[in-house]
């Protein structure tokens, strides 16, 4: 269905004459393709379609007049004609979710639609990215876990779901999708899709939900967008969507500045535009009122005074304060439970409610012992909804108990029953995680998404006084008709054409193959395309930085399993590695730092066996960086001036990239160090 969009937020719309895309001249013709048209041409020739699509750009890639929305739902999610006659559509909310690839602009598009709806005061201090509420987060700038908000727009409520933009936390858009009824999706006017751009995307097509191309930072002066929206029709085409989702509408927008249109040349000077956008684009919830209380937990939240807090939309029915339920994880596992206090998204906060109906995101409180993927459902004739399903990890790392000298010193919990305990605690709201006990009782395998999706839990919890150490990551393998097969990725590197040669080699060199090469514009960079094992990229970051100077930008997503790749070599230098304990000296740095690049200045605590330096030549070296100049004779040796190096400032990704198999990472509160594992010291003698 066609609709006209008025101009201004309050604007009154009315449905526009809806003609058929051939009747449509040149002039009118709408900035949305004929998807049945398009996949005709894709089924006949592949080339035709790009030829057909390159020149429908030229003529209407500029989004027309901003009284020209194609708004269209998937019928892919549609039930049958039976069960649809007993559901009923609400049109008083709307709830989506805004996907798109890290740093493409979601959290801020998030803060200027809070602001511009008024959810705080006018004389109100709001601090940027006000959704990323966890100070990891913060210091990181990127989004690690979704959180829920709503706002209100001409009588209709938006609940709202930001999520991760990393594609190791794919775990968590994957939950959050059961929620809502439509994506936004997310695309830098430069960079267009990129490798989490078509996961989410793949996992919203799949779910049949709309979706709403939104083109951010469109203020920026390299800005392409017909290039954007070509390239996004092309990986709607290439996952396989439905004539209707191909129907997308795009909206141009500036998040930082809170400005939006249909058109990059025509933007108006609020977010009008994209909420009527989201109203008209996106249907309300199907559900059955009158039906049994139906409703799944997507998200688990904790609170010291209220407990265990379940997240979810109500799927049918109407759920009450104090009301008696059944809680069921399958058919045969059900449990009963009261529900002591609920709770609804009001703008920024949650508010206390007696009662909810069907289409609605709800918390619950009262629970206990509820976990992610259980349905909260009626007391005598509730069943449960299909549970969620998270793709499998790819790689796996060793967690065990301080061994180090230096144990108990900053730590608050050291032993191996508090290092269990937190570990199985964070398989209750991280779904895409694994852990499982180790070949010693004080050893444990932590498996997840990749490395950064490991990386988070391991700086939690050593925020939280945590103390233990952890091994190099592997890739967790499988076999296939008794043939090894290892998990292969798509990178995506973006480097300037000085550097592009040092960067194909170094790829080369990790059993990489290359997809793709193109140029990315007046910018002078050239975008590398890789197909290349999950190994190949463990290490990879600290490298590729080195060698293009700190110009290279690296994305990755897990793309499938294939063949052994082969061995291959991740690190060509050695470690060097402290000859005792002690604390180091100024004058045996001195000598020592001809050897290669030290981690540790003078004044520092070191152990036998630490990891103190990169030898700038294969294999390990140990040194004495604890020595102190002879006192004797001293009248007749004049003290010198001694110019010590930098020493490298390594952080928790750093040091876990470094790592190799004989090598680990001591994790404290205060310090991050290095030292080679005791246990294949002692095999190696």
């Amino acid at each position: 269905m066609e609709m006209a969009i008025g101009s201004h937020a309050n604007s009154k719309l009315t449905p526009a004459s809806v003609l058929p895309s051939r009747n449509l001249g040149p002039s009118k013709r709408n900035s949305v393709v004929s998807s049945s048209m398009l996949k005709r041409q894709l089924l006949g020739d592949r080339l035709s379609l790009k030829a057909y699509w390159k020149s429908f750009s030229l003529n209407s890639s500029r989004i027309p007049s901003r009284n020209s929305v194609k708004c269209s739902v998937s019928q892919v999610a549609e039930t049958s004609t039976e069960i649809k006659s007993l559901l009923i559509r609400r049109n008083d909310i709307r709830n989506i979710a805004i996907v798109a690839h890290v740093d493409h602009g979601k959290t801020t598009l998030v803060d200027s639609m809070l602001k511009q709806s008024k959810v705080f005061r006018d004389n109100q201090f709001v601090q940027e990215r006000i959704m990323d509420s966890n100070d990891l987060e913060r210091e990181r700038g990127i989004t690690i876990l979704s959180k829920n908000t709503s706002i209100t727009y001409n009588d209709t409520k938006i609940n709202i779901i930001d999520t991760p933009g990393h594609s190791d936390f794919g775990g968590e858009v994957e939950r959050i999708l059961n929620m809502v009824e439509g994506v936004l999706l997310v695309v830098d006017s430069v960079e267009g899709p990129m490798p989490q751009t078509r996961f989410v995307l793949k996992k919203a097509l799949e779910f049949g939900h709309a979706v709403v191309v939104i083109v951010n930072k469109i203020d920026r002066p390299s800005a392409r967008p017909d290039y954007v929206i070509n390239s996004t029709f092309e990986l709607f085409i290439e996952l396989n969507a439905s004539d209707e989702q191909c129907d997308f509408q795009v909206i141009y927008a500036s998040g930082l500045k809170g400005k939006s249109g249909l058109s990059p040349e025509n933007l108006s000077e609020d977010l009008g535009p994209l909420f009527e956008s989201i109203v008209r684009c996106i249907p309300g919830p199907q559900i059955a009122k009158d039906g049994a209380l139906q409703m799944l937990a997507t998200n688990i939240e904790y609170e010291e005074h209220k407990g265990r807090i379940a997240i979810g939309r109500l799927h049918a029915g109407i759920l009450r304060r104090g009301m008696e339920v059944r809680v069921c994880s399958s058919d045969d596992e059900c449990r009963f439970a009261r529900v002591s206090e609920l709770f609804v998204y009001d703008k920024f906060n949650r508010v206390p409610a007696e009662t909810v109906e069907a289409g609605d995101i709800c918390a619950v409180c009262g629970i206990d012992d509820i976990q992610i993927g259980e349905t909260i459902a009626d007391k005598t004739s509730g069943r449960p909804l299909p549970s969620i399903k998270v793709e499998e990890p790819t790689v796996r790392m060793a967690f065990s108990i301080n061994t180090s000298p230096f144990v108990g010193r900053e730590g608050k919990y050291v032993t191996s029953r508090n290092l269990r305990d937190r570990l199985y605690r964070e398989l209750e709201r991280n779904l895409a995680m694994r852990v499982q006990d180790g070949e010693t009782s004080d050893t444990f395998i932590v498996s997840g998404r990749g490395t950064l999706h490991i990386t988070i839990l391991i700086e939690n919890m050593r925020r939280e006084g945590y103390e233990f150490m952890v091994g190099p990551p592997k890739v967790i393998n499988k076999r296939v008709n008794d043939k090894l097969v290892e998990p292969y990725e798509i990178a995506i590197v973006e480097v300037p054409e000085e550097y592009m040669g040092p960067v194909v080699e170094l790829l080369g060199r990790r059993r990489g193959q290359m997809i793709d090469m193109q140029g990315t514009g007046s910018e002078g960079t050239t975008l590398l395309k890789y197909k290349i094992p999950t190994r190949g990229l463990l290490g990879l970051r600290n490298v590729i930085l080195t060698v293009s100077r700190g110009t290279a930008v690296l994305n990755t997503i897990f793309d499938e399993y294939g063949p052994w790749a082969g061995d291959l070599s991740t690190r060509d230098l050695g470690s060097l590695v402290a000859f005792e304990d002690g604390t180091t000296t100024s004058y045996a740095i001195s000598s020592s730092q001809d050897r290669g690049q030290m981690f540790v200045g003078p004044g520092v605590d070191v152990y036998k066996g630490q990891i103190i330096g990169i030898h700038q030549r294969p294999g390990d070296l140990s040194l004495n960086v604890c020595k102190k100049k002879a006192a004797t004779n001293v009248r007749s040796n004049k003290e010198q001036t001694v110019v010590l190096d930098s020493p490298l400032d390594y952080s928790l990704d750093d040091c876990i990239e470094y790592i190799q198999e004989d090598e680990l990472v001591e994790v404290t509160p205060l310090s991050i160090r290095m030292c080679k594992n005791p246990k294949t010291v002692k095999k190696s003698r």
